[in-house]
C-alpha cells in the first residue's frame, strides 16, 4: 500500500524527525540520534530514508566521515505542509488518527517544556486558551488574513540571539451542527 503525504509526515517518530530537523535547520543521522534518544537508531536510519524518498527531507551536503558518508538533512522546498490536496481522500477515521498525533504533538512539547528547571509561564509567554466566536465565513477570513500576513512573515526570521523558538499552534473547529426538531 502506498502512503500518502499525510501518513508519512505524522507517524510519529517521523514527526519528531521533522520537527527536529525544523529546529536545528539542517541535522544529520548522527545528530539526530543525540537529539532523539527515544527512538533507536535503526528505527531512525529507516525513517529518514522514508522521509527523503518521498522528498519531506533534501540531502543538502554530504562528507566523508572515518569511510562512512554522512548525510546533512533540511526540509525540503516543498516541505512538511500538508495541503487540502494532500487530505482529500482521508477518511474521518484518518482526520482523528491525524488529529490525534498532533495533539500528542503539542502534549509533548509542553510536557519538554514543563521538564525544564525554571519555569515561568507569564515570562515566557506560553498560553494556552480556547475561545468561542460567533462568524460567517467571510467574517473569519477578515480575522485570519491579517494574522497569516504576520505569521508567514515572522515563519521567514531564522534564529539569531535574542530569539527563542516558538511554537504556534491552531485549531479550529466549527460547532457542530444539529438538526432542528421538525427534521
Amino acid at each position: 500500500m502506498k502512503k500518502n503525504k499525510a501518513d508519512l509526515i505524522l507517524h510519529p517518530v517521523r514527526l519528531k524527525i521533522i520537527l527536529t530537523v525544523m529546529r536545528q535547520q539542517r541535522a544529520t543521522a548522527s545528530q539526530l540520534n543525540e537529539l532523539l534518544p527515544d527512538v533507536p537508531q535503526a528505527t531512525l536510519y529507516r525513517h529518514l530514508n522514508k522521509l527523503a524518498e518521498a522528498n519531506l527531507l533534501a540531502i543538502v551536503e554530504q562528507y566523508q566521515v572515518r569511510g562512512v558518508i554522512e548525510k546533512v538533512y533540511a526540509l525540503s522546498e516543498e516541505g512538511a505542509h500538508l495541503t487540502q490536496a494532500d487530505l482529500e481522500e482521508a477518511t474521518k477515521d484518518d482526520h482523528m488518527r491525524y488529529f490525534t498525533t498532533f495533539v500528542s504533538s503539542l502534549m509533548n512539547d509542553f510536557s519538554q517544556y514543563l521538564e525544564q528547571p525554571d519555569i515561568h509561564l507569564e515570562r515566557d509567554r506560553v498560553g494556552y486558551r480556547q475561545l468561542a466566536l460567533y462568524l460567517s465565513d467571510d467574517e473569519l477570513e477578515e480575522v485570519m488574513a491579517p494574522f497569516r500576513e504576520a505569521v508567514m512573515k515572522a515563519m521567514k526570521n531564522g534564529p539569531t540571539e535574542g530569539r527563542r523558538r516558538r511554537n504556534l499552534s491552531f485549531v479550529i473547529i466549527p460547532e457542530a451542527e444539529t438538526k432542528s426538531e421538525g427534521e
